[in-house]
């Protein structure tokens, strides 16, 4: 039995954290592994890839960034507490959260294999899916491995040569990918950058379903922005957020309007990454609309980093007077 005088509420709560860093981590180091897979072996028929698979990289970035050093000293300190008193390798509380994690990493193999044999007699496997039901099973294997080494043997993990070796290749592999991981989430200055770019757009598509009202309305174009105020509806003409200056806007014909804007980035090779073909911006006789749809407004909006400048061309017959 431990010695009552050398274990208490302590040893308890520090073994309970040891374990709730150990699978906070496990969880954003998946979850990072699977955005990292979604972006670099994009499967067309989900939406999680490109822009989207590099926002799911920040959260669990995040949390390694903090969680996972924190889990390695506390683990580090409970090893080491544990050399200077064998008996706490006795605790109830130890043994039953470390059986825990083996009893969850063997069921997560077993699921994860089983997964895989379906998929591949369902005829559906993709590389996407082997490469995320891989890095399943090594992380569990990972984990696996180290805490039955730990229940099954007297001394920490890093007073054993090849146990010692083990870790350190474990925790370089994860040093590995959270740095790849923040390389290619790109740097939170661009990301600002991009975030100010997409409130343009967002404002441009703002204006430029106010100008068709308004030809809707009146069967003209409307001279300047400042005659698509109308404080009954609320409406105020959005400038740029981040200079304040106001967006650019002419008229180019009876049914024909110009938008302009000064962007940061560009987001064609984005798109081009993604898949998508930008359509060229304000060719002769195109006809835009207001909404996102299929070959709509979410394919007239690419843009280069400097001034660009979006010609629309109003069609009377999707969008008719109102008299």
């Amino acid at each position: 039995m431990p010695d009552s005088k050398k274990t208490g509420p302590k040893d308890v709560f520090g073994q309970l954290l040891a374990i709730i860093g150990l699978y906070v981590s496990i969880i954003a180091f998946g979850a990072l592994i699977f955005g990292l897979i979604n972006l670099y072996f994009p499967d067309v028929l989900s939406y999680d890839y490109g822009f989207y698979a590099k926002q799911s990289l920040r959260w669990p970035l995040a949390i390694l960034v903090v969680v996972f050093p924190l889990y390695l000293w506390w683990n580090n300190y409970l090893q080491n507490d544990l050399e200077r008193n064998p008996e706490k390798k006795e605790l109830k509380v130890r043994k039953w959260l470390l059986y825990f994690t083996l009893f969850a990493a063997a069921i997560v193999i077993i699921g994860d294999l089983v997964s895989l044999v379906f998929r591949f007699l369902n005829g559906n496997l993709t590389i996407q899916f082997v490469l995320k039901v891989l890095a399943v099973f090594v992380i569990a294997a990972a984990v696996f491995t180290y805490y039955l080494w730990n229940i099954r043997k007297s001394i920490p993990a890093t007073k054993d040569p090849k146990m010692r070796l083990f870790v350190q290749a474990v925790v370089a592999i994860g040093l590995f990918f959270i740095v790849f991981g923040f390389f290619t989430a790109g740097s939170p200055f661009a990301e600002r950058m991009r975030r100010f770019d997409d409130r343009r757009i967002s404002d441009l598509q703002a204006i430029q379903h106010e100008v068709i009202n308004y030809w809707q309305a009146k069967e003209t174009l409307p001279q300047n922005l400042d005659q698509l105020r109308d404080d009954i509806r609320g409406f105020t003409v959005p400038k740029d957020s981040e200079t304040g200056e106001s967006y650019e806007y002419r008229v180019l014909g009876s049914l024909q309007f110009e938008l302009c804007a000064t962007f940061k980035t560009s987001n064609k090779e984005e798109s081009a990454k993604n898949g998508t073909r930008p359509l060229p911006l304000a060719p002769k006789r195109e006809l835009y609309y207001p909404y996102p749809g299929p070959g709509g407004i979410e394919d007239s909006w690419f843009h280069d980093a400097g001034e660009t400048c979006f010609t629309r061309t109003i069609d009377p017959d999707r969008f008719p007077p109102f008299k």
